[in-house]
């Protein structure tokens, strides 16, 4: 089923501007949201959390994106290798760390030293395509990433809106929390910032390694996500990449979402992307039909997962179903 080509790594990382209330629905309340990207990793491998005794829902009780990953991981068959860039804790699975420093709220000081970053996660690129792997499909699980993301597309000159796991995207905030980073900076300064620096300042530490990451294999890569990964193809391009070997596999509630601007940025950057078609809307659980509401939309690889399940022969129906079958398993466990 599966060649050497189909792996999937998941990213997780935490940022402290997941803790500004009301910018971040990746988790129950701001405080759970640390536990938020090991859950997610540990769910795929285990069918449950480890790290905290619940699945990661948002506040309404919408269950982490991390349940359409699993389906596609467990009929495909392709290997899943979670990677530790700047998350809080520890998943509770194998792993392998870039960094355990999570980023810090740029509105007050740099967000992250990226030197280290940099090394590490060039060379784990780098040990990747020793191994063989024609192409690199790179997830994220990273709770206030968008807002990162929107602050560093502004940056790099791109006026971008990111979506947001809620259908109501409190965009008004970000672009607050984005202008506060900004102006400790100084817009007069922003010019002069080399992409790196610009990550450094307003950025988190899961962009940083998927950069380095995407930097050290040369081969095709596939960022699985949704804006936030328009981020990262837009600091590629800065640093001088040529974007034909980038490809952005995301779903269509992100494509389709109107509160961001995920198509018109994907073409300002030159960047193209592949969409998930999933169909939730005769889901018999209301939590699986709100995502045609505009809830939860991507996150932890959920569009390129799909996109490996779909080279593997597998059908978006296929893929639908066993999403059911697994959120049947979860109902009693949210309720």
């Amino acid at each position: 089923m599966s060649d050497l080509s189909d792996i999937l790594l998941v990213v997780i990382g935490n940022t402290e501007i997941a803790s500004i209330p009301g910018i971040s629905v990746a988790g129950a309340s701001p405080e759970l949201t640390k536990f938020t990207p090991p859950a997610d990793v540990e769910y795929i491998f285990y069918g449950k959390p480890l790290s905290i005794d619940a699945i990661p829902v948002t506040p309404e009780g919408h269950p982490t994106p991390a349940i359409i990953t699993k389906a596609s991981y467990e009929l495909a068959n392709f290997g899943i290798l979670p990677v530790r860039g700047g998350s809080i804790l520890p998943p509770q699975t194998p792993y392998i760390e870039i960094t355990a420093k999570p980023g810090k709220d740029f509105r007050f000081q740099a967000a992250i030293e990226v030197s280290d970053i940099i090394q590490k996660g060039k060379m784990l690129g780098m040990q990747l395509e020793k191994m063989g792997l024609g192409e690199l499909v790179i997830g994220e699980s990273i709770p206030g990433g968008t807002t990162t993301a929107q602050a560093v597309l502004l940056a790099l000159g791109y006026e971008a809106r990111t979506s947001s796991a809620s259908p109501k995207n409190p965009q008004k905030l970000k672009e607050e929390v984005v202008e506060a980073g900004l102006k400790r900076i100084g817009l007069e300064k922003l010019n002069s910032l080399n992409p790196w620096k610009i990550v450094s300042e307003l950025g988190d530490p899961m962009l940083a390694t998927v950069v380095a990451i995407s930097l050290g294999f040369r081969k095709r890569v596939v960022l699985a996500g949704g804006t936030q990964m328009l981020a990262i193809a837009a600091i590629l391009k800065a640093l001088g990449e040529n974007l034909s070997r980038f490809l952005i596999a995301t779903t269509k509630y992100v494509v389709n979402d109107p509160s961001a601007s995920f198509v018109e940025t994907a073409e300002e950057i030159g960047v193209d992307f592949w969409s998930a078609e999933l169909n939730f809307s005769r889901s018999s659980y209301k939590g699986l039909r709100d995502y045609e509401m505009g809830y939860v939309k991507e996150g932890v690889g959920a569009g390129g997962s799909v996109y490996l399940a779909a080279k593997g022969g597998i059908s978006i129906d296929d893929i639908v179903r066993k999403v059911e079958e697994l959120y049947s398993l979860l109902e009693e466990r949210i309720d």
